[in-house]
């Protein structure tokens, strides 16, 4: 009960900093998604030592593995979309391909920096 608890809370202040961000992002007019926003203040407060990642380490977890739950709505919602689909279906699919294979790429890349890193600090 305790675990789920803290999973809660640590969701819910995702929760908050996405709508504060949301927020900021529309009081200022910028054309940055807030969620976006609230993923870079995030990780300047982890880098600056003021958000500890076992504060909010469970609920990032917890999220990410509900992850496909997130595409559930936005797939039915294409079935209202068939003439678009039909018109222009295959250059939306080209760039999904494309862009899901650059995320990959780069997140390989990354990863393979990050491991090097730490072998050459463990030498």
């Amino acid at each position: 009960m305790k675990r789920l608890l803290i999973i809660v809370g640590q969701v819910a202040f995702f929760i908050i900093v996405s709508a504060l961000m949301n927020l900021l992002v529309s009081v200022l007019g910028w054309k940055i998604p807030g969620s976006i926003l609230g993923m870079f203040v995030v990780f300047l407060l982890l880098q600056a030592k003021v958000l500890r990642l076992e504060w909010i380490e469970s609920g990032a977890a917890w999220l990410m593995a509900e992850l496909l739950l997130f595409f559930i709505p936005p797939s039915v919602g294409i079935v209202s979309y068939q003439s678009l689909m039909l018109h222009e279906g295959l250059q939306i699919v080209l760039i999904i391909v494309i862009g899901t294979a650059f995320v990959m790429a780069c997140s390989g890349l990354i990863a393979q920096s990050i491991s090097k890193r730490k072998e050459h600090s463990r030498s």
